[in-house]
């Protein structure tokens, strides 16, 4: 899928100079040390990286799903962290684009497309993993049109920085089927909203990741996404085929990232008298990584190029999703063997692709879920007679 024009062509290769320039010389201390980057978001905040998906009208300079892709490709090349912190962000833009009502808009968006506001989305509950039906979060309405929110959410990520949070809860704990009775709320910081801790973990440093807990926290009626109540799962699920490609997109930029590393190395180290990919074990250890590093490219562009038509794109996205996280993982794996003991090293940043790599296997639904979403498609699909592409 090719982009639309070539301003966002020059758009991807300035990100991609930013990153060669700015962000890998000072990635490596910079997550060694799980520092918050704040001089790469401000540069990302003047590079207009978080107004990818804010209309024109309020702020933003939208591109086409391709590019917001491979520009989160370009990030996670560098770091993956930056693209974490964009990625949701960029979600919420898009649930109050595509579903908020004019006020929602015209309070939310302009101040998301220049970053002086960063969103966050509150899915995930500490019982209740990808299972989001199960979710045990309420918000009760009150007689003034208020709802009182009650609960707790984990791995939420921007969460101790975010001006807005997409929460996702239920408005009717008895509706059936229970989507129907799920909504969303746009949730500021304040009284009975706390963010009880940042959790610790294997990679993904420098931007929080945090639990949150929702006690008598009121958020007023506007607050809620749309003014309709029970819609919050459908706008959640489209909000994700976007959230997937980008997830898959990071993992296509680590892979790239680490397929590089382990070229550049292939040439640098000599064994037996030769440069070490001239022996085919490493050489053909590099071609299978090229391989399937572009194969994971390609499935993220046509999930995009689906997304930019507004077809649903569920499949597309889950399998981009499902092929570009378990290639970065073993592409990840594979770059660590060629570099041999060094790859082992934090000296190198191969082993930080290595514990970065995880993440988008289990993130934005697990990859078992994936799964689960791709064969109900492929059912759904072929049972209205239509073709799976």
């Amino acid at each position: 899928m090719a982009l639309r024009s070539n301003e966002e062509e020059q758009y991807v290769a300035t990100i991609a100079t930013f990153v060669d320039r700015e962000v890998r010389p000072v990635a490596r201390d910079l997550e060694h040390s799980n520092t918050f980057p704040a001089d790469l978001i401000e540069r990302m905040k003047a590079l207009g990286v978080f107004a990818l998906v804010v209309p024109e009208r309020y702020g933003g300079a939208p591109v086409s799903a391709s590019c917001f892709a491979l520009v989160a490709a370009e990030l996670a090349r560098g770091w993956m962290s930056l693209a974490g912190a964009m990625g949701p962000h960029s979600v919420v833009c898009s649930l109050l684009a595509t579903f908020g009502t004019e006020e929602q808009k015209r309070r939310w968006l302009p101040r998301l497309a220049t970053g002086e506001i960063r969103g966050a989305m509150a899915l995930t509950e500490p019982g209740g993993g990808s299972d989001l039906q199960a979710m045990t979060t309420v918000a009760k309405r009150q007689p003034d049109g208020a709802y009182v929110v009650t609960g707790a959410k984990t791995w939420i990520t921007n969460a101790r920085r975010a001006g807005v949070i997409a929460l996702l809860c239920k408005t009717d704990p008895s509706a059936e089927p229970a989507h129907r009775g799920v909504s969303l709320l746009l949730v500021e910081p304040g009284d009975g909203l706390t963010v009880s801790r940042d959790l610790s973990k294997l990679g993904y440093k420098g931007v929080e990741t945090c639990e949150l807990s929702f006690d008598g926290y009121v958020a007023p009626a506007e607050a809620l996404l749309g003014d309709v109540e029970g819609q919050g799962f459908a706008q959640m699920m489209r909000g994700l085929e976007l959230g997937r490609i980008q997830v898959a997109a990071r993992a296509v930029g680590v892979a790239q990232a680490a397929l590089d590393d382990a070229v550049c190395y292939a040439q640098q180290r000599e064994s037996f008298g030769q440069q070490i990919w001239k022996h085919q074990a490493v050489g053909h250890l590099l071609a299978t990584m090229a391989t399937k590093t572009e194969a994971a490219r390609q499935l993220v562009l046509h999930a995009a190029g689906r997304y930019d038509l507004g077809e649903r794109c569920d499949l597309e996205a889950g399998m981009a999703k499902l092929f570009a996280s378990e290639t970065c993982l073993e592409v990840t794996t594979d770059a660590m063997r060629v570099h041999g003991g060094y790859g082992y090293s934090p000296e190198y940043d191969v082993e930080r692709y290595y514990r970065d790599a995880p993440l988008m296997v289990l993130g934005e639904g697990t990859n078992e879920i994936q799964k689960n979403v791709i064969a109900k498609q492929l059912i759904a699909r072929a049972t209205k007679g239509g073709a799976s592409r």
